[in-house]
Order: C-alpha cells, then structure tokens, then sequence
C-alpha cells in the first residue's frame, strides 16, 4: 500500500495522464501529446529530455524539464527503482509500442550487458555525451567556416532531431547523393510547394516585387519575388548590369516576368523609385491596363531622407560626423580608446537603407558625446602620436571645440527620426506595412512639427 501510495504521490502525475484509466503504464505528455508506455519512469526521461529509451519532449518548458533533471540527478535511475518493474514489464509486450521504435535493439542491448545489476547511464554522463557531440558540431561550423547564424536555422534544428531519432548506425549522404540524388529531389519538392503558391496567385492574384542589389563583384543583380496572402515566394534573379539603366530594358524584362507569372494572376508591380523603373513602370502600365506600377515605400523613404541629407547643414553635419568615425575606426589605437570611454558603444550603427545608415550614426555619436569629449580630453590622447596629426587635431577640433556640430546633430535628429522609425516599419517582416503607411507617415509629420514646437507647422504638410 505504501509502494502504491508513493507512486501516485508521484509529481510525474502532474504533468502527464493516462490514455486509458485501464492501465498507468500508458500515459500521455501534457506538453506534447504524443503517449507513451512505460509508465512514469520513462515519463521522467521524456520530460527531462534525457534521450534515455524515449523521445525528449519538444514542448516542455524551461523550469519543468530542469525540475525533472534535477529529479534524476538526485535519485540517481537505475534498476532499484520502483516503478522500473513497470517499465521492464511493458517492454516486454514489443507489439504494444509504436513509439518507442527500437525495442529489439534495447533488449538485445540489455543481453549483452552485465545482467540485472547493470545500471542505466546517468543524467551526467549524458550531458558529458552532449558536451562531445555539440563540439564536434562545433567543429564541423568551424572547420568550413559556416556562419553561426547556422544553428539558429530551423532546418538545421530539425535535421539535427531527425539525426537523433534515426539513432546510431546512420550513413551521411556520399558526394554523389549530396549532388545529384537528393539535390533533384530537394528542386522537384520545391517546384511542388511552388505549384501550391502559383494556384493561390490565380485565385486571388498576386504581387510582383523587383529588389536590386549590387553583389561583391559590382554586378547589378535584379531579384523578383511575388507576394500572395500565403507569402513571397522567390521566383529568379538576374544580372542586369548591362542595362539596369535603360529603361526600355528593365520594361521588357518586366513584362516577360509578369507573362511568366500570367498577367491576368498580377495585381500590381513594385520596383525601387529611381527614374528607369518609374518610366519602365509607366511603360508596363501602358500595355497591361490591367495591372498596377508602385514605388517602394522603403525606397521612397530613403529618397526623402537623401534629400533631407543634401541640405546644406545637414550635409555639413554629416560630413563631420564621417570624419569622426572614419578617423577612429581607421586607426586601432584611437579604437580601443574610444571603446575603454564609451563602455564598448558603437559610432556606426548599419540600418535598412544607405541614407538611414548616416543619420542613424549621428544618433550614435550623440549618444556618445560625453565619452568622445572625455576621450579627446584625456592624458592618454594627449600623449599619442594622434594628438599631433592634422586629422587627429581636426576631429578633436570638431568634437571639443564646435559648438554648431552639436547643435547641427540635435536639429537634424529632430527632423528624421520620426521618418527612420517609419522606415522601420514598412521595411519590416515582422507585419504587413500597407495599412498603416499613411497613419504612420501622419503621426510622423506631427511629431516632427512637435519636435520644433509647432512654429510653421505649414511647412510639414497636412
């Protein structure tokens, strides 16, 4: 009574139960779904995500799963316990279990071990496998410079659980498979799930996007995606760097990519604003009255901030402000010192666009201007053999000594910001940005008329 009291006591219950009141040895996970047998011994490992004799839990949270590794560390598993009778009993009934796969294997295994007193292995051994298996991962990424971005790819993830569920024994691909067999496979599948998208485009019809891009060769590489209420879908990508600037020619290729996807599937079309794809737009509207020609609103809005960056003061401001950074990233010295002042804080901050790369930096180098100004004032810059450098006495000149730079940075951030946070949301993923462009650019234009007290609030538009 006592043995039975215990097991029910079992905290194990709580987060899973029975597929069937007949039985506690069959018993379902109440985090992923999926039932087991084995009773809860095997429960344990499952939620533990130990990989002993069952599939670790995908679904399990944080504490649970450390809760239950803590469990097994300290009572040690092994086969003095007492509902392991359960668990050697059920694997017994091999036809019983479609979950757990290999069952001969283990009881083949637990013939050629050293008898009853043979012990499962620990929760540290296994983790010590784990810290073998994850090098040599490791090492794999390493040794073929693989980005480590890698590991966060969901094909990577699930090819890795795949790896783990197949178990030991498993070939890798041969060159060949890897070349040839599967690489067809992977570009019939592929064509497949394409088939499914091209159905939804004649359904409820599609979008068009051009997105040009320069590659490290200085090629002009043009890509075409079509967007559908069930994703982009990537279609081609082609070198156009012979006539990227005619517009004649960007028409043609326009038109050829919309008579591939099928003009009457084609709602609208989206380039970049610059003056060819205006004029092949207006061209393609010319002949396929049915379809729409949109500029992008990411590249709009780089426009507008690269003519906000032409403005006299402005262009001043940013100039300086390229002489700073330049001056320091150039020189590791200047560097690390800057870096030591500034707590590791970055001058050059990358964003979406070109334009909003420059006044994006300008917010930074505000965001620095105690640790620049201490910086520049120090004993050790004073020593350097940068102190006495033309360019090293104009920057200094430039951050200790002009008053204007400062007050050009915080007039120019007043202006820009509220666009760069629109940028932000139509170049994002994160939601569609179509439905709240003109709500975003309104509150943008009030913003920056707040920004300046409201004075010839004209000037900003209605």
């Amino acid at each position: 009574m006592r043995n039975k009291k215990r097991k029910l006591d079992d905290i194990t219950w709580e987060h899973c139960k029975k597929v069937n009141e007949e039985s506690r040895l069959h018993l379902t996970c109440n985090y992923c779904g999926i039932p087991y047998w084995g009773g809860v011994i095997r429960m344990k490992n499952h939620l533990a995500r130990t990989h002993i004799q069952v599939k670790p839990c995908s679904q399990v949270p944080e504490d649970v799963k450390m809760k239950f590794q803590e469990l097994l560390v300290a009572k040690k598993v092994n086969k003095d316990d007492d509902d392991d009778d359960d668990m050697v009993d059920i694997f017994k009934q091999q036809d019983v279990n479609p979950n757990t796969g290999k069952i001969d294997s283990f009881l083949s295994k637990g013939k050629k071990g050293s008898g009853s007193n043979s012990k499962q292995r620990t929760l540290n051994e296994v983790v010590k496998d784990r810290e073998k298996v994850i090098q040599d991962i490791c090492r794999c990424l390493y040794g073929n410079v693989l980005p480590f971005n890698l590991v966060k790819s969901p094909l990577f993830v699930d090819m890795l659980k795949l790896v783990g569920d197949y178990g030991r024994g498993l070939k890798p691909p041969t060159y060949h498979e890897a070349r040839v067999s599967y690489l067809k496979r992977e570009v019939d599948l592929v064509e497949e799930k394409l088939g499914k998208y091209k159905n939804e485009w004649k359904k409820n019809g599609c979008t068009l996007m051009s997105d040009r891009w320069t590659d490290g060769k200085g090629r002009s590489l043009t890509n075409f995606l079509v967007n559908s209420p069930s994703g982009t879908v990537f279609l081609k990508s082609i070198d156009t760097s012979e006539f990227i600037k005619n517009a004649q020619k960007m028409f043609e290729l326009l038109d050829s990519v919309v008579e591939e996807i099928g003009e009457e599937h084609v709602v609208q079309v989206v380039t970049d604003g610059a003056s060819n794809y205006v004029a092949a737009g207006r061209m393609l509207e010319e002949k396929r009255r049915k379809l729409f020609w949109s500029p992008c609103a990411a590249h709009c809005l780089d426009l507008i901030l690269e003519d906000i960056g032409k403005i006299a003061v402005f262009y001043d401001t940013i100039a300086k402000a390229k002489q700073v950074t330049s001056f320091i990233y150039r020189h590791t010295w200047v560097l690390n010192l800057y870096r030591k002042f500034s707590k590791d804080k970055e001058l050059a901050r990358p964003a979406v666009t070109r334009f909003a790369t420059s006044f994006l930096t300008l917010s930074c180098i505000m965001d620095s201007k105690l640790a620049l100004r201490s910086m520049f004032a120090s004993e050790e810059w004073a020593n350097s053999t940068h102190a006495t450098t033309v360019k090293g006495k104009k920057v200094v000149d430039i951050i200790l000594s002009d008053t204007r730079f400062w007050k050009s940075i915080q007039f120019a951030l007043k202006c820009v910001d509220p666009l760069v946070e629109v940028l932000r949301l139509v170049d994002g993923d994160a939601k569609p940005a179509i439905g709240y462009i003109y709500e975003a650019m309104r509150r943008a234009k009030n913003q920056i008329a707040k920004n300046f007290n409201n004075i010839n609030i004209e000037k900003y538009g209605r």
